[in-house]
């Protein structure tokens, strides 16, 4: 076989628009608009049957996404494997200025003003971080991600954010980050017994990192371990969480009937707490539906993943699909009482603008690795040949 037609075959030409989006997986972004459709009801439902000011910006804010995400899915594998790095540090530099000129909002600092939006750059760092360690351990055989010495620079990348994170002072996106590396680490090859080793030495130091907690931090632990200790104080979001969710039955009360919410007992209910809205409204029928729906796209993540040639991406869409999963799982975990509150938000669902971006962004990512699935790419990022 000749030198070119064993390139092509390893490596097919690249693709026109229309095969590009004749490869997108159509049904995947059918569940992403069916997800979404499903926050706008929910939002119209928290204004007390209006669109304003919640779902009429949540409208805008997806439709802008869903340009987004469309636009990265026709966009080369390789590119995102040579820009991994160039974000990640345009991302950090972001974190970086949240420092020195970042917006106050509750008690925090983690946004800066753009003038038509506040960004967040935590939101960001998730999916720009996902990138970049996809990026360095393409670059690795299974022999050198065993040597401990090589996760040294992807310790450092995760460790940076993490610190600058926690400084704002953003517990829950902290967590995340970490949660989110961790995964890509053990999706990388990374042996379990150092991950066993890492989790030894974060118990032995919890005492001492109880220390540097913010008062409010602890509060919230300790209010997770006994909530009816001040249950019109710290305890009193949780608390009217669980009887919004015990009240809506099998069921529900119906659209727009939730009495938790529309009485304004339900604290937060177009952000971290709008789960728990649509479970009094729609009862555990609806709660298992939306869940459900999340589940098939969590699926099709994995399946596009499997179905990857090149490791970064299978890595880029492991990582993003699991950062999605940790969306879901901390944020329905925290409304029911089963984890601390630590304002996560409910992917495509609750009201936020970056929010919305990273998803999006990272949806995009995924898409775009079953568009460009047959692309091989050498471990120096390079194609194969």
């Amino acid at each position: 076989m000749a030198v070119g037609t064993r390139f092509e075959a390893l490596n097919p030409p690249e693709m026109t628009l229309g095969q590009k989006l004749a490869a997108v997986n159509w049904l995947m972004v059918l569940l992403i608009v069916a997800i979404a459709s499903v926050g706008f009801a929910m939002l119209y439902s928290a204004a007390n049957g209006s669109v304003t000011p919640w779902a009429y910006r949540q409208a805008i804010r997806f439709g802008v996404g869903f340009v987004v995400m469309l636009t990265v899915a026709m966009v080369d594998v390789r590119f995102w494997m040579r820009s991994a790095y160039l974000m990640y540090a345009a991302v950090l530099l972001l974190l970086f200025a949240v420092e020195v000129m970042g917006e106050i909002g509750m008690g925090a600092q983690r946004w800066i003003d753009l003038g038509l939006f506040q960004l967040q750059p935590s939101e960001l760092m998730k999916i720009s971080l996902v990138l970049a360690l996809a990026r360095y351990f393409h670059g690795l055989t299974w022999d050198e991600v065993g040597n401990p010495l090589n996760l040294l620079p992807p310790l450092l990348m995760i460790g940076m954010p993490v610190v600058l994170v926690l400084r704002q002072p953003d517990l829950g996106t902290a967590l995340m980050i970490l949660m989110g590396a961790g995964a890509t680490f053990f999706l990388a090859g990374v042996r379990i017994w150092k991950f066993l080793t890492l989790i030894g030495i974060a118990l032995a130091a919890v005492p001492i990192g109880w220390q540097f907690m913010r008062t409010y931090q602890q509060q919230r632990i300790l209010t997770f371990l006994n909530p009816e200790s001040d249950p019109l104080g710290s305890g009193y979001h949780i608390t009217q969480s669980k009887i919004a969710l015990g009240s809506g039955g099998l069921f529900g009360k119906g659209f727009l009937e939730g009495s938790q919410s529309h009485l304004n007992f339900l604290p937060e209910k177009q952000t971290d707490f709008i789960f728990t809205m649509l479970a009094e409204e729609f009862g555990m029928v609806g709660a298992l539906g939306l869940i459900g729906l999340y589940v098939l796209v969590i699926a099709y993540g994995f399946a596009i993943a499997i179905r990857s040639r090149s490791q970064f991406g299978r890595l880029v869409a492991l990582g993003v699909t699991t950062t999605l999963f940790l969306y879901l799982f901390i944020n329905v975990a925290m409304v029911m009482g089963l984890i601390p509150v630590v304002g996560v938000p409910l992917p495509m669902i609750s009201y936020g603008g970056t929010a919305m971006l990273t998803i999006m962004l990272g949806l995009g990512m995924v898409l775009g690795v079953s568009v460009h699935r047959d692309v091989r790419i050498g471990r120096a990022g390079v194609d194969e040949d």
